[in-house]
């Protein structure tokens, strides 16, 4: 039976010399919880894993799109979409976009990420060239002004060569390269990293009743069979990131079991990226109904993430989330990062 290992990942300053490092990062872990499909978790001493589980626990993260996997990093979120759960019609049109991808780096974002199909719960399936004249025109339009690293949102191998063709330089599927199956080949002939979520169902349909064996072993497995699929295409791993997908096609209780054990996924020796902001489930916990009022939770949550050594935290509240991973990181540490 599989044996899935988890780091306990810690932050406090008093490090002791012999705890490992995760993932390269700012966490460090001395026992594992070990999982089984049917049988009660146990926490053993991290010496005791088998070195190559080990190994990819703690290796340190490449580079992915010129970012540091060394530190959290965030991704601004820009919808050039008339319909998304938060911000839909805000930004679209280039001119529009150019000008919130400014304000959103002027205010700490490490990455823009553009998408043209809106994937909230029961959206409509988008037309390629419909997606195509939503985003290229913006991702030229910032590429050309702005000096930041450009991720396409989306599923459709032809919206992501047009994306990467006007300045984008990370494929981020929703789908996990399980929609388009020209998508992933394009991506490894274009040699980009890409981005693979897990996700039940299409949009469409994906929140009708969600259901799982385990929804954290569940998602692991589906994370770890597509690495090993674009690892087979010829990209390295070090150039995938995997992100569990909260809210696509999950219930509140199986968003709340994945970013309780968020860091199972280092397991995969993968840098983790984490996209919550302003979700549903927020809204619930956090007596929130309107999206636009659930910064607060979404921080909140973000922080746990960065707690647990994800790397990426996908956000639209870029200016409120770099000042609480600022904070977070100097109260753990005790400094800053100009001390």
């Amino acid at each position: 039976m599989t044996v899935y290992y988890r780091a306990l990942p810690q932050t406090d300053a008093a490090r002791p010399d012999d705890a490992y490092v995760l993932a390269g990062g700012w966490c460090w872990f001395s026992h594992v919880e070990c999982l089984q499909r049917g049988e009660p978790a146990k926490v053993v001493a991290a010496r005791m894993l088998p070195p190559e589980v080990l190994g990819r626990i703690t290796s340190p993260r490449s580079a992915v799109a010129g970012l540091s996997m060394a530190r959290p990093n965030i991704m601004g979120i820009l919808n050039v979409t008339p319909d998304s759960f938060s911000d839909g019609g805000a930004f679209e049109g280039a001119q529009a976009a150019l000008a919130h991808a400014g304000v959103m780096v002027e205010a700490g974002a490490d990455m823009i990420d553009v998408g043209g199909e809106s994937t909230r719960p029961g959206a409509d399936f988008v037309p390629e060239d419909v997606e195509i004249t939503r985003t290229a025109p913006a991702i030229k339009a910032i590429s050309e002004a702005l000096n930041v690293p450009m991720s396409i949102d989306t599923r459709k191998s032809q919206v992501a060569r047009e994306a990467l063709g006007a300045g984008a330089g990370l494929v981020n599927d929703v789908s996990g390269f399980t929609f388009d199956a020209e998508l992933a080949p394009m991506a490894v002939q274009r040699n980009v990293p890409v981005c693979v979520m897990h996700a039940q169902g299409d949009p469409a349909t994906m929140q009708t009743d969600p259901r799982y064996d385990n929804v954290l072993l569940d998602v692991y497995d589906f994370l770890e069979t597509q690495v090993e699929y674009l690892e087979s295409l010829g990209l390295p791993r070090d150039q995938i990131v995997v992100d569990p997908g909260i809210g696509f096609g999950k219930t509140q209780a199986h968003n709340l079991a994945l970013l309780a054990r968020l860091s199972l996924f280092h397991s995969l020796g993968c840098p983790v990226l984490l996209g919550a902001s302003r979700k549903k489930f927020i809204g619930t916990i956090g007596n929130a109904p309107l999206a636009q009022d659930r910064a607060p939770g979404s921080l909140a949550v973000a922080l746990e993430a960065v707690a647990q050594g994800a790397q990426i935290v996908r956000v639209h509240d870029v200016a409120e989330t770099r000042q609480a991973i600022n904070l977070w990181q100097a109260v753990t540490t005790g400094v800053t990062d100009d001390a």
